[in-house]
Formats: C-alpha cells, sequence, structure tokens
C-alpha cells in the first residue's frame, strides 16, 4: 500500500522506515533538510511539503499520517492536508492528542467528504524493531482500508480497533496515566534502596532480578536496569526534571469529571511538578511550619535562610 507521512522525527520516521521495510510504498514530508536526508536513506521518498507530499501518490484513496506534536501543530497539519485531499482519502492522527480534539477533527473532515482516525501510538524509539502498539478509533471502513499498513506496524496482537472517533486517543490517554504511575512507583521504590545505604545495594542488579518472574517484572522494569547500568546507580548525569506529556493531565481530569478516583495517577503528575523545582519553597515551608510547632530540625541552609536558631528541643508533629 502507499502511505505519506507528515512529519518525520523519532516517531515518524522510524515508523515510516518499518512500513518500508515491510514493503509498502512510503513517501513523507518534513521542513527539516537533515530529517528528510536520513529518511531517504531509509526508503522513504521525502519531500519538504503536504502538497508536494499529496503528488506523489499513484492510488486511491490517499493515506496521510500526521505524527506531529498534539494541539495547534496538529490542528495546522490535518488543516493543510485537507486542502490537497479528495473525497474519500483518509487521514491518521497519530500522535498524543487530546480525544476531545480528535473527535472535532473527525466531524470537520467528514463535513469534506473524508475519512479520520485516531490512533494512540505506544512503543517510542523501540518500535522501528519491536512494532507498535495502536489503539485505533474512528470509521470502521477507515480502519478496515488501512489495516494491513496497521498490522505491519504493530506486533503481532499489538492492534485493537477501540471504537468510534476518539476512542482510540482516550485508550491511549489512559495508557499514559498509568505509566505515569508505574513509573513513580519504581521511582519511590528505588529511591528507598537507594537510601539503604548500609546494604550496598547494586540497583541494577536488583532491576535484573525483579525482571526474572517477579510479579513487578516489565518493560519499564528493564529499562530502568538498562539506564541504572549504563549511567551508574546514583544518576550522576541526570538532572531530576520529568516533563508531563499532557496525556497524564488529561486522564485526572476526566477522573473529575467522571467522578472515577484515580488517586496514585493524580499523584503521580503532581510529583511530576515537582521535580521541576530546585529547592521548592513548599518542602521549606512545610520544614519550617514542623520547626515552629514542634521544634523539629531544620537543615543548616534553612536555618541561615531564616536567621533562626534551631530550638534544642520539641514535641513531636501533633
Amino acid at each position: 500500500m502507499e502511505i505519506g507521512f507528515v512529519g518525520l522525527g523519532r516517531m515518524g520516521g522510524n515508523m515510516a522506515q518499518r512500513l518500508h521495510e515491510k514493503g509498502h510504498t512510503v513517501f513523507g514530508s518534513d521542513p527539516a533538510q537533515d530529517v528528510r536526508s536520513h529518511a531517504e536513506e531509509n526508503g522513504v521518498a521525502a519531500t519538504d511539503t503536504v502538497p508536494h507530499l499529496a503528488n506523489k501518490f499513484t492510488q486511491a484513496p490517499r493515506v496521510f499520517w500526521a505524527m506531529v506534536p498534539a494541539g495547534r501543530v496538529t490542528d495546522a497539519v490535518v488543516a493543510e492536508i485537507a486542502t490537497v485531499a479528495a473525497p474519500g482519502d483518509i487521514v491518521i492522527d497519530g500522535g498524543n492528542s487530546n480525544y476531545h480534539d480528535s473527535q472535532r477533527r473527525h466531524a470537520e473532515l467528514k463535513a469534506k467528504g473524508l475519512h479520520f482516525l485516531d490512533v494512540g501510538t505506544s512503543g517510542g524509539v523501540w518500535g522501528l524493531k519491536n512494532g507498535y502498539c495502536l489503539m485505533v478509533g474512528g470509521d470502521k471502513v477507515a480502519f478496515d482500508a488501512v489495516e494491513p499498513l496497521l498490522r505491519d506496524l504493530a506486533p503481532p496482537e499489538g492492534l485493537l480497533y477501540a471504537g468510534p472517533s476518539g476512542a482510540g486517543h482516550f485508550v491511549k490517554m489512559v495508557h499514559n496515566g498509568i505509566e505515569y504511575g508505574l513509573m513513580q512507583a519504581y521511582a519511590e521504590g528505588f529511591e528507598l534502596l537507594s537510601a539503604a545505604k548500609e546494604f550496598g545495594f547494586d540497583l541494577s542488579d536488583v532491576a535484573h532480578l525483579w525482571n526474572q518472574g517477579s510479579v513487578v517484572r516489565s518493560w519499564l522494569l528493564e529499562l530502568a536496569e538498562r539506564a541504572l547500568a549504563a549511567e551508574g546507580d546514583a544518576l550522576p548525569d541526570i538532572k531530576g526534571w520529568v516533563e508531563d506529556s499532557g496525556e497524564g493531565r488529561w486522564t485526572v481530569e476526566e477522573s473529575i469529571d467522571r467522578a472515577v478516583p484515580l488517586p496514585v495517577i493524580a499523584l503521580s503528575l503532581q510529583m511530576r511538578f515537582r521535580s521541576r523545582q530546585d529547592n521548592a519553597f513548599g518542602p521549606k515551608l512545610i520544614a519550617a511550619l514542623r520547626n515552629q510547632f514542634g521544634g523539629h530540625a531544620i537543615t543548616a541552609a534553612e536555618k541561615a535562610a531564616t536567621g533562626e536558631p534551631q530550638p534544642s528541643g520539641g514535641q513531636k508533629d501533633l
């Protein structure tokens, strides 16, 4: 089959390459010359604009796959595709879009005679080799038309038609919310192991052990083992600043709207915000309050900042 990717970065470029290696005819567009050159080396016929991309197709319906950042960038790309697409063509958004945006885009494109699929895509940079887990929402007729492409992108049993428009990105949103919670739990557990200096744990060895039949084994734990082995147990060259993609926030927002409690995911999102603060004010205030009401020790830096002497004793938390 023929397919055109808009966006040939880390995800889009690897997906295009995987489909080329599976025997499909793959076109791509990207504004960056070095990105296009790399794609060309991997069998993708690359160009610089969406109109040029549209002209490369020889078959109908044409399949356009947008693999760009969520939000305004995706809106702009989908709108541009709509200007060159013909009735019956299929537009796919494989990025981490909000499912409400996907439902809106579906309605807008349907009015123009175009099909739209929202495809939640998981697999990261490893997807080129291992395949991408794909969660698909939208018109079933469009899904059926592109199913051969999707099956070649995915590993065995790694493809699901999740339901109508928005379903694919809703499933991916919840997937990423769970991912937040899993990573936070691993981070907290390994931080506690790291703090137990008297045992001298080798954290990469512990991660390797837990992947051998343990109930907490997972691919994320395999990646933790890999990172700890490569960077060292203290991760000295890594700053503890963690971004959130948006989907963790949306998962928590949905939990509020639907009155579904998600305490672990909600707190894992909050901890990402905490990671971005150096010498954060909140913990300093908590330390100061504990010192005021209970006489609990505060660090030398905080004592110097407050100018107050440390009490010699006091009550415990009240």
